[in-house]
């Protein structure tokens, strides 16, 4: 089980984020979310690790839902491109200072998902995070390579224009 979470710090008019998350099995994306973050934050660090923890039910919805169904789903795959992120997530308060005791809560919920073997909070480049679609106004050759993932195509897909317009 596989989940890509991306949160883009500051993007919208009142100076909050948005997050975009991506679940997938193999090939594309089984479901995916966009939403705006419904907090401010300071820094990008904090913007992602608050994008994580508001998709946590989703994320755990899945791997329960899978296990009930008697597949041998052990945890969830976290695939997150900021390490500062992944630290927190991974060390709860050993990775913490004075700057992110405000936001404890939501790195603890994580950490005891990690600590109990739940979830695993995997590195991935960021040009092979494919939730950036979800969270940034890509364009050109970017918006086509992160595009293939989710829908399962290849980069150089096109719509065929001819078959719209005569219907």
């Amino acid at each position: 089980l596989k989940w890509f979470v991306d949160g883009s710090h500051t993007v919208h008019w009142d100076c909050k984020g948005h997050g975009g998350a991506i679940f997938t099995m193999g090939k594309g994306a089984t479901s995916s979310y966009s939403r705006k973050v419904k907090l401010n934050m300071r820094s990008s660090t904090e913007t992602e690790l608050v994008t994580a923890d508001m998709y946590m039910p989703e994320m755990l919805w899945t791997l329960y839902f899978i296990q009930s169904q008697g597949y041998g789903a052990e945890c969830i795959g976290l695939y997150q491109d900021n390490i500062s992120t992944q630290l927190l997530m991974k060390n709860g308060r050993f990775s913490s200072g004075k700057k992110t005791k405000h936001i404890k809560a939501k790195f603890f919920f994580i950490k005891d998902k990690v600590d109990d073997g739940e979830m695993q909070v995997i590195h991935c480049p960021s040009e092979n995070m494919c939730s950036d679609v979800l969270t940034k106004p890509l364009q050109g050759m970017a918006f086509k390579r992160m595009r293939a993932e989710p829908m399962n195509c290849s980069v150089d897909y096109e719509e065929d224009d001819e078959k719209e317009t005569a219907l």
